[in-house]
């Protein structure tokens, strides 16, 4: 039986932005005839899947119910530390096995009909399960650079201790899984820059996501802006205001801290500090579960499911000033000045030890 085309495994509103650049960034006939799987293990998508539909920038929609290992009980025991390599490496190898079993019911669809699958962060189940079940893959960057903080990348950080002894058992036995390229089934990661990581795994692929960006046409950024902004009048009301004789500061949210107490104070205090040089709007990030509506009722904001290169689109509207702590902002064309924050900033929220371990 003939194999599909392509297959697209999304976790965020940003996975899916991606994979509809890559759509538009093929030949027109080609475009257009892939299927689309929306993790539902860590985003709620809303009716993301009628407007992907209504707009048939994709051809099937299926929703995944993913679990994560934590789940299955069954599955659990084989993490709880023997003490030795020799039996952890056993308990992982079990793991991996019954883990991948465990998961399969809530697949919705067999991949192994698809030419090619392609995969964001393949660090969650789907990466296990996809090795497990021994079929080829694309894996693609979490988020723009996501790998850029990291000294060393998650890869190696998570299996420090014998790294080349484990490295060995994922990419050539497939008795465990690493994520992040350093699997037997994955055939290639996809980098936004390799410039900025630090390592120089040979499955690293760079596709700049500024040149995909650069491809599209005014057709396409108008189906875009459709596909991801529920009300699209409200939004071009809400950027009408951004031209005024006062400085337009956006700031972007990210699920930072577990106590919401303490991320609403820390956002609190960046709406505050920024608010003396002008008018400030909030974009929410889309795992963001604070409720700035209700607690920042008194600062403007955009809904949390818009992903913020989506803004890019928008033209001639151009903010003063965009302020992230973590998020990577190279991607950003929407204001002058780009400020980013980082660890000094969150050394006041948290302790510093848990900012600088693994990151640069």
């Amino acid at each position: 039986m003939d194999k599909k085309g392509r297959i697209y495994v999304c976790h965020t509103y940003y996975h899916v932005f991606v994979a509809l650049l890559k759509e538009f960034n093929l030949d027109k006939n080609e475009r257009f005839k892939a299927d689309l799987v929306l993790s539902l293990m860590s985003n709620d998508f809303e009716n993301l899947s009628e407007r992907i539909l209504e707009n048939k920038v994709f051809e099937n929609v299926y929703l995944f119910d993913e679990k994560r290992e934590t789940f299955f009980p069954e599955v659990m025991k084989y993490k709880e530390d023997k003490g030795n390599i020799v039996s952890n490496m056993i308990s992982r190898i079990k793991f991996t096995k019954e883990f991948a079993k465990a998961e399969e019911k809530y697949v919705p669809v067999d991949f192994s009909k698809y030419k090619q699958v392609y995969v964001f962060c393949d660090s969650d189940p789907i990466g296990l399960f996809l090795n497990q079940k021994r079929i080829p893959y694309h894996a693609l960057e979490d988020g723009l650079n996501y790998l850029k903080p990291y000294s060393p990348v998650p890869a190696k950080a998570d299996n420090r201790g014998a790294f080349a002894l484990k490295k060995f058992f994922s990419m050539n036995l497939n008795l465990i899984f690493i994520r992040d390229g350093y699997s037997k089934y994955c055939l290639d990661m996809e980098v936004n820059d390799l410039s900025v990581i630090d390592d120089t795994f040979k499955k690293y692929k760079e596709v700049p996501r500024s040149g995909l960006m650069n491809a599209l046409d005014s057709k396409a950024k108008e189906i875009m802006m459709r596909v991801f902004v529920k009300n699209f009048d409200e939004l071009k009301k809400q950027l009408s205001n951004v031209n005024s004789d006062k400085k337009n500061i956006i700031i972007l949210t990210e699920p930072l801290t577990t106590d919401l107490k303490q991320r609403e104070k820390l956002f609190r205090d960046l709406v505050n500090e920024y608010s003396k040089e002008g008018t400030i709007f909030l974009k929410p990030h889309p795992r963001d579960e604070l409720d700035y509506p209700t607690v920042f009722s008194d600062c403007k904001q955009f809904d949390r499911t818009v992903p913020m290169e989506i803004l890019n689109f928008f033209e001639d509207i151009q903010f003063d000033k965009v302020v992230a702590i973590y998020t990577q902002l190279d991607a950003v064309r929407f204001a002058k000045e780009k400020v980013f924050l980082g660890h000094d900033f969150m050394d006041k929220y948290e302790d510093p030890e848990i900012h600088r371990k693994n990151r640069k």
